[in-house]
């Protein structure tokens, strides 16, 4: 039976994925940290005899490749971005898989230089993984395979979730904020990282009109590639309250720009309570609006995924994904990211079984 090892498997993303592995697949799932005690008491929770816990240092290279003993997969849902070098050392160490759902360029830098060594191991390193990054480079890949060709197709996303506790994970968050990249691709070309850019897109009902302000992910860049015909593409997040986005998120860049060290905990702690201030619904959501040719005729397709919870939607579609690489239709030697080893279809067709709120739309009378 193969044996996932879930790196921070009692955290907020850990414990969601645990559940839904348990409940979609036949694996062994081993909860690991620096915690016993709380790797203990979650396994308990679980109530599921595929379910063990370990003690894991994810800064130790020996503890961690003894812990990955008999493991198929390394999933890192622990903020561990600062010893991401010792978690790829010890998977390769340990001939074992590797999949993490975090935001980080150097630990995009570690997996590209140890690249050629994973890929002569014939070992399956997955990254990107969860909703943002994740699924934006998926949604235009869908939105591909439902026009005949696609000129623009433009992702957004939408956070407002409630009650959230400060951790380790929203430091990391943070750290992003250093470099923090606005380009998008216009025209067929890529802008300036420093060159920002707005749109408004509409999340339906509950949310309506919002505007978005652009954000590069690194799945996006090779979506040229991907699509030659595209022309216009790029990712935009809008927030969930008019103070958060106008005050406090100047005040958190230049804030970062002055003291990047030394404010990244209580900056993060001002754009976290900012967050927090935002009324109802409470709901993370993906968005792409496409438009293209079908048929002869000019059309466009939007696609939105949602939940109520943002930690259900990181889950849901790394698991999604899973079950390809566990049948092996999605398992490839080498460095992947989540949005392009995927198949969309059958992604998003199970992660709606697993709750995901997934609408769909098709208009093909758009007049040119």
């Amino acid at each position: 039976m193969k044996k996932i090892l879930i790196l921070g498997g009692y955290g907020y993303t850990g414990r969601p994925l645990a559940k839904h592995l348990l409940a979609q697949t036949d694996v062994e799932i081993i909860i690991s940290g620096r915690s016993l005690q709380k790797a203990k008491s979650f396994v308990d929770e679980l109530h599921d005899s595929r379910a063990s816990a370990r003690q894991v240092d994810a800064s130790n290279l020996n503890d961690l490749t003894q812990a990955l003993q008999g493991v198929t997969l390394c999933l890192v849902a622990a903020p561990t971005t600062q010893h991401a070098e010792t978690v790829i050392r010890a998977c390769i160490a340990a001939h074992v898989d590797y999949l993490d759902v975090q935001l980080s360029s150097k630990k995009l830098s570690a997996l590209y230089a140890a690249e050629k060594e994973i890929q002569q191991a014939r070992l399956c390193f997955i990254t990107e993984a969860g909703f943002h990054p994740g699924l934006p480079a998926a949604m235009i890949r869908y939105t591909a395979e439902k026009l005949d060709i696609v000129e623009s197709a433009f992702t957004a996303g939408y956070l407002n979730m409630q009650g959230l506790p400060y951790t380790e994970a929203v430091d990391e968050l943070m750290e992003c904020f250093l470099e923090y990249q606005a380009q998008v691709y216009k025209h067929g070309a890529w802008t300036k990282p420093t060159s920002w850019d707005s749109r408004v897109f509409n999340f339906g009902n509950d949310v309506g009109k919002r505007t978005g302000y652009s954000m590069f992910f690194e799945e996006l860049r090779d979506i040229p590639n991907l699509i030659p015909s595209i022309k216009d593409t790029g990712f935009y997040i809008s927030g969930s309250n008019w103070f958060t986005d106008l005050i406090i998120t100047p005040i958190v860049f230049v804030g970062l720009k002055l003291a990047p060290k030394r404010g990244l905990r209580p900056l993060g702690k001002l754009m976290w309570w900012g967050m927090g201030k935002s009324k109802p619904p409470y709901l993370v959501a993906l968005k792409v609006e496409a438009k293209g040719q079908l048929n002869g005729r000019q059309a466009e397709v939007q696609l939105q995924i949602a939940h109520p919870d943002g930690y259900e939607l990181t889950a849901i579609p790394v698991v999604a994904y899973l079950l390809q690489y566990l049948d092996g239709t999605a398992r490839r030697d080498g460095v992947h990211m989540m949005g392009h080893i995927a198949e969309p279809q059958r992604l998003f067709k199970d992660m709606q079984r697993m709750g995901a709120q997934i609408t769909e739309s098709l208009d093909h009378h758009l007049s040119t």
